[in-house]
C-alpha cells in the first residue's frame, strides 16, 4: 500500500467515523459528551480512531478524532480520550479479530431493555431479526469500567456476538466496518424501541416463529449494500463527501 494510498483510507475512515457519530447524535443515540465509537485505522493493525473526550457528538468532525492503540495510548490528536474507553474498547479490538468498528452507547430504548431482569430482545419485529443468534447479555453490573480486567470481562461476553446488552449500563455493537455497525447500532434502537412501545400496552408480544426468523436474518445478511447506502446518504446529508 504507497503511502498516497494509507492516507487517503484513512482520510475515508475519519469521515466515515465522524458521520456516524454525527448521524448517532442525530437521531437522539448519544448522551451528553459521553460514550465511544472507535475504529481500526486502514492498514495500521493495532492503531484506533476514538472520539475525542468533552466534544458533543453534534460537533465532531474528522480533525477532531484521537488515534490511539490497543492500549490506550495517544498516538495522534488534539483532544484527550475518556479514560472509559481504553479498557472497553481496546479490550474488545484487542481480543476478537474482525471487531473493526466498536460502538458504545446509552441510547434509550436499548438501555430500557439492559435495565429490566431478564430483558432480552424478543424476535417480534423486523428490525430484530438481524439480530437472530447474535445477542449477547452481560448480566453483572460492576461500575464504570476504569480498569484491565473489567474490559477483559466485557470483551469475553462480547466474543460471539455482534451485540452485548450490558446489564444496567447500553449496548455495545461490533463491526467489520463503520458502515454495517452503525446501521446495526440505527436498527437495534428501532427494535428496542418498537418492542418498548408494544409491551407498554400491557399485551403480549406476538414472537416470529424461529424458523421464519432465521429465514429473515439471512435475507437480511443478504442484503448489507443497503448499509452501505444508509452510511453514504448520511455522509451525503452531514456534508462529508
Amino acid at each position: 500500500m504507497s503511502p498516497r494510498t494509507d492516507r487517503r483510507l484513512v482520510a475515508e475512515a475519519k469521515k466515515d467515523l465522524a458521520c456516524a457519530l454525527r448521524a448517532a447524535a442525530h437521531y437522539g443515540l448519544g448522551e451528553g459528551v459521553c460514550n465511544h465509537f472507535s475504529l481500526e485505522v486502514p492498514g495500521r493493525p493495532g492503531h484506533f480512531l476514538i472520539n475525542p473526550q468533552g466534544l458533543l457528538w453534534s460537533e465532531i468532525g474528522p480533525e477532531d478524532l484521537v488515534t490511539i492503540d490497543a492500549q490506550g495510548r495517544k498516538l495522534e490528536g488534539r483532544h484527550d480520550v475518556e479514560p472509559t474507553a481504553f479498557f472497553i474498547h481496546g479490550w474488545i479490538h484487542r481480543t476478537i479479530a474482525d471487531a473493526k468498528c466498536v460502538l458504545h452507547t446509552h441510547m434509550p430504548f436499548a438501555t430500557a431493555l439492559s435495565m429490566l431482569a431478564g430483558g432480552r430482545l424478543e424476535m417480534a419485529h423486523q428490525n430484530a431479526l438481524r439480530f437472530f443468534r447474535q445477542v449477547a447479555y452481560d448480566e453483572t453490573y460492576n461500575g464504570l469500567v476504569l480498569d484491565d480486567r473489567e474490559g477483559e470481562r466485557i470483551a469475553r461476553q462480547f466474543a460471539q456476538a455482534n451485540v452485548l446488552f450490558l446489564a444496567n449500563h447500553g449496548v455495545i455493537v461490533r463491526g467489520p466496518n463503520v458502515a454495517w455497525a452503525f446501521d446495526d447500532l440505527y436498527y437495534l434502537e428501532r427494535a428496542c424501541m418498537h418492542q418498548v412501545l408494544a409491551l407498554g400496552s400491557g399485551r403480549p408480544l406476538k414472537i416470529i416463529p424461529e424458523h421464519v426468523a432465521e429465514r429473515t436474518a439471512k435475507q437480511i445478511a443478504g442484503e448489507r449494500q443497503q448499509s452501505d447506502l444508509h452510511l453514504r446518504a448520511l455522509r451525503r446529508l452531514f456534508g462529508f463527501d
